[in-house]
């Protein structure tokens, strides 16, 4: 097992290497400015749509903040609560504030994504609503171009299985065995039954799940990390300075090596915001395509709202009480080390039962979100007639991935190579048809 880690290290190295950085962050810095910063503009406007009466005429499946929910259901999972630990444990509290950065522009990125996905979407044969990278390539850049779509879909189809199947299953597996000795195995049966349950109903009960779990569990999740922060005042101001002095000189992590420099805190930064957060991987718009709106730049608007709730108030969240309560060098990692953080910061065993339950209800949504993802890229390549194989093989790939709950580094790692196949031909799609999202949100300026 230590061979295959070192095999995946090195391609997750080369994989998040200087060009990946470069592609990523400049794509979402260029967008940025080419949008002159509206997604911090607009960041008020952005939530105000989220209450907007709708007209039930307008074109889709589920409601806008549907489609919001479900693109977080897909996103807010391990990386929020495992992620943002092992960043701090690998690269240093400066990984963080490059988890900020990558939030910022990937805001715009974001935006962007879901903008494209309205406005490319299609019907399939069975009256679903359809969108993505793959269709915005295939329809927005050209026949010329499908090979891209498709290579997307492929690493999206595969990919599924690791980040958004795998990963989520044997965290939960682990967070159930670590806080109340669940066999990894039961506890994979029992995701079985649930995933399936709600899967095979497809976005309508995928929407209704997410739209009902993830803001409950949310709220409370902010609502024990203010309670420790608050508690831990006075440490704060010092763990803020702290990642932003390390996001460009560096620190000692506890990871093993023998001191996290500038671009090992700027390599996991990245890596974790973008695991964390999925601006620029082109998964967030294939849940958006489905929203009910005839508006593009609106839905544009509502996408992005993900990446903010996700990392710049989630995982700094988790970030800020690993921080205070001084625990990010005591050599844990992952969920334990996020789990021992809110055990010091309530004074009680209460702690890793909180990171427990919410680590466990986030990384269910994310089975969910990312196995409508999944699906349709699927279709794409196949057609329909591949969505009944394609849930059950998922439903199975669960409990695969609950039993490998000892070997979560090893997932981790691999989860971070997928994430860069598939960023790859939707970064360049953005950056194609960047004229497009121009253009129409000048025209829809508000």
């Amino acid at each position: 097992m230590e061979s295959i880690n070192d095999i995946l290290s090195t391609a997750s190295s080369w994989a998040w290497g200087p060009a990946m950085l470069i592609l990523l962050l400049g794509t979402g810095l260029y967008l940025t400015i080419r949008l002159r910063f509206l997604p911090l503009r607009n960041l008020f406007y952005a939530f105000s749509l989220l209450w907007k009466r709708r007209n039930p005429k307008e074109e889709g499946d589920i409601s806008p903040f549907a489609a919001l929910m479900t693109a977080m259901a897909a996103t807010v999972g391990t990386g929020n609560i495992a992620g943002v630990a092992a960043a701090l444990f690998i690269g240093g509290p400066g990984a963080i504030f490059w988890m900020w950065m990558t939030a910022l522009v990937g805001m715009a990125t974001k935006y962007s994504e879901a903008l494209l996905a309205v406005k490319y979407r299609e019907t399939d044969d069975e009256g679903r609503h359809v969108g993505g990278p793959m269709y915005y390539i295939k329809n927005g850049m050209g026949e010329k171009w499908k090979p891209l779509a498709v290579a997307f879909a492929l690493f999206g189809t595969i990919a599924a299985f690791g980040i958004g199947n795998m990963v989520q299953a044997n965290a939960v597996a682990g967070a159930m065995e670590t806080a109340f000795g669940f066999d990894n195995q039961a506890t994979g049966i029992v995701l079985m039954i649930l995933v399936g349950l709600v899967m095979f109903g497809g976005i309508q009960r995928i929407a209704h799940t997410a739209t009902a779990l993830v803001p409950i569990m949310a709220i409370l999740y902010i609502g024990f990390s203010l309670y420790i922060l608050g508690t831990y005042l006075d440490q704060l101001p010092g763990a803020l300075v702290t990642i932003v002095e390390s996001a460009f000189t560096g620190s000692a992590a506890a990871g093993g090596f023998a001191g996290a420099g500038l671009i090992l805190a700027i390599q996991f930064g990245v890596a974790r915001g973008v695991f964390s957060n999925e601006a620029g991987m082109g998964t967030a718009p294939i849940a958006h395509a489905a929203a009910k709106t005839n508006d593009p730049v609106e839905q544009g608007h509502i996408a992005m709202l993900g990446t903010f709730i996700d990392t710049i108030i989630l995982c700094t969240m988790t970030a800020l009480v690993i921080m205070v309560t001084g625990v990010w060098q005591s050599g844990e990692t992952g969920s334990p080390l996020t789990a021992l953080a809110f055990t010091v910061g309530l004074d009680s065993d209460l702690g890793a039962v909180v990171v427990a339950i919410t680590l466990a209800t986030f990384a269910f949504t994310t089975l969910l979100g990312w196995s409508y993802y999944g699906e349709r890229c699927a279709e794409y390549l196949a057609g329909t007639k591949v969505i009944t194989g394609y849930r059950i093989l998922w439903v199975l790939a669960v409990f695969a991935g609950a039993a490998l709950s000892n070997h979560f580094n090893t997932v981790l790692i691999l989860a971070d190579v997928l994430n860069a196949l598939m960023a790859i031909p939707n970064l360049i799609a953005l950056l194609v048809l960047s004229p497009v999202i121009i253009k129409l949100s000048q025209i829809q300026k508000k």
